[in-house]
């Protein structure tokens, strides 16, 4: 199992003939980080499964499934594998791949400490990233944050598709690669950080986040990429931070439903991106924590790979910190991608204090 704690596992898939031989081949060999991983994931067990089996729940889940398969069925059949591999039931396997799209329609517990500890549960995918492209640099450097039920439940993927092109996606246990960050061997690479549309800005039954960002991984270009994730009709937006690794050119595309995006091109001044948007204009829930993420990035200067690094391990503010150490979030680790280097690196612990876990050759 990987994550803040352990090694990150690292599995090279080989040349998969279908999404099913690609998904048993993960579902196999991260079997015990998938079934640790749903055991202890408290929006599953204590809101995803209840829900499921609801009057409201029951036809959400089947449009989800139906519109999600439809167009991604390779994807599909990778989460049958993902199941089947890991002995996971399979409606344990889709709910979390759907959390983003389903815990918007979930009926909230009434006010008090039930409301709370809830509220304590979702809290997740939070992510910071800086993009900066200028003469001497260009780099995305990223902190992938998430709920303490993922920790040490993080893996790498790689893996060859029948047509020769292979991707390296960071993964979430029982998850499709990757709703993190990854790259291919065509030189497109990416981060993801969420974003908190309201409730009316979400469509119910549509095409789920983690079905677009598996799809990321197949792009043949910059192009190809945005095309990707500007034209499903999604449910829930999403931030996205592409890289042309070759034509060393870096975008940061905001998307929401009725295929709404803005797209932002990065340049000399840094721009940072925590868990709102920031340039469509969509109605979103105000994130205090994203919110005071922005402000301290602000008041910090950015020109090098030192100083993003030294910017995303910022603990100044006590209770939102950059860096998070928990009760509930966690930095589950920091990846810099450098596009003149060529490299994606995945640093262990705070960042400031540049212990590389894995440095990978993009090309």
């Amino acid at each position: 199992m990987g994550g803040a704690g352990g090694e990150l596992d690292v599995l090279d898939a080989g040349r998969c003939g279908d999404g099913y031989a690609l998904g048993l081949a993960v579902g196999r060999r991260f079997s015990d980080a998938i079934r640790s991983r749903m055991r202890q994931d408290l929006v599953l067990r204590e809101q995803l499964l209840p829900f499921a089996s609801t009057a409201k729940g029951q036809p959400l889940l089947a449009a989800l499934q139906a519109a999600n398969s439809e167009r991604y069925p390779r994807y599909w059949d990778e989460l049958l594998g993902i199941a089947d591999g890991s002995g996971v039931p399979l409606l344990h396997v889709i709910l979390v791949n759907f959390r983003k799209e389903i815990q918007p329609f979930i009926p909230k517990a009434g006010g008090g400490d039930r409301a709370r500890q809830e509220e304590e549960e979702e809290a997740d995918g939070d992510c910071s990233d800086v993009l900066i492209v200028d003469d001497s640099t260009a780099i995305v450097a990223h902190n992938e944050d998430g709920n303490v039920a993922l920790l040490g439940h993080t893996y790498l993927v790689r893996a060859t598709l029948p047509d020769g092109m292979s991707f390296t996606a960071y993964t979430y246990a029982g998850e499709l690669p990757s709703c993190a960050f990854g790259f291919n061997s065509h030189g497109v690479a990416f981060t993801l950080d969420s974003v908190p549309p309201v409730n009316d800005e979400i469509v119910a039954g549509a095409i789920a986040r983690n079905f677009v960002s598996r799809d990321l991984l197949e792009a043949k270009n910059l192009h190809d990429a945005m095309h990707r994730i500007c034209s499903p009709s999604i449910s829930v937006g999403h931030s996205y931070n592409l890289m042309d690794v070759r034509g060393r050119r870096i975008v940061n595309v905001e998307t929401a439903s009725g295929n709404r995006s803005a797209v932002h091109e990065a340049g000399a001044a840094p721009f940072f991106h925590a868990n709102m948007y920031r340039r469509l204009q969509v109605k979103q829930v105000q994130d205090e924590n994203s919110m005071s993420r922005e402000k301290r990035a602000a008041q910090c200067s950015v020109d090098s790979k030192e100083t993003a690094l030294s910017l995303l391990g910022d603990t100044a503010d006590d209770k939102y910190p950059i860096y998070m150490t928990g009760p509930t979030l966690h930095t589950l680790c920091t990846v810099l991608v450098d596009l003149d280097d060529k490299t994606m690196t995945i640093y262990k612990g705070n960042p400031k204090n540049g212990v590389k876990a894995l440095v990978l050759p993009m090309l």
